[in-house]
């Protein structure tokens, strides 16, 4: 059995930071693109949104000399991507790419890869629960 945790003492998954060129713009995209409220910001180089239904922020920081990643190619590998889940994905692609996202790859049956208007790769994934 193991040991009981210590309140306080093991860390949760409090947000996950993209860095980008223009916070406030790339928040834009995630808030209308997830149908997340878009904050009211000061902060120039951090914005933070606030999943509605809970869960870890999705937060963007401002990178002097940002260099998007070159997903496929291994010179400026992708780092990591969000996975995206939709149920619809021919209506959630044209959404997607009506927000500012560009389609990077299509050939998957139940998922497509796209960049974010910063570079960042994420996923809108119709796969089913069981990984099927």
């Amino acid at each position: 059995m193991p040991a009981p945790t210590v309140p306080g003492l093991v860390p949760t998954l409090g947000g996950i930071v993209l860095d980008c060129p223009d916070p406030e713009a790339l928040a834009g995209f995630y808030a209308r693109l997830l149908e997340w409220p878009v904050p009211a910001t000061s902060d120039p180089d951090w914005v933070s949104l606030t999943n509605p239904l809970g869960g870890p922020l999705l937060e963007f920081q401002r990178v002097a000399d940002y260099r998007p990643p070159g997903w496929p190619e291994p010179d400026r590998p992708q780092q990591f991507h969000l996975d995206l889940t939709v149920t619809d994905l021919p209506a959630a692609h044209e959404r997607a790419l009506t927000l500012g996202a560009r389609l990077l790859d299509d050939q998957p049956e139940t998922f497509r890869v796209y960049a974010d208007p910063a570079g960042h790769p994420f996923c809108l994934c119709a796969c089913a629960a069981d990984g099927d």
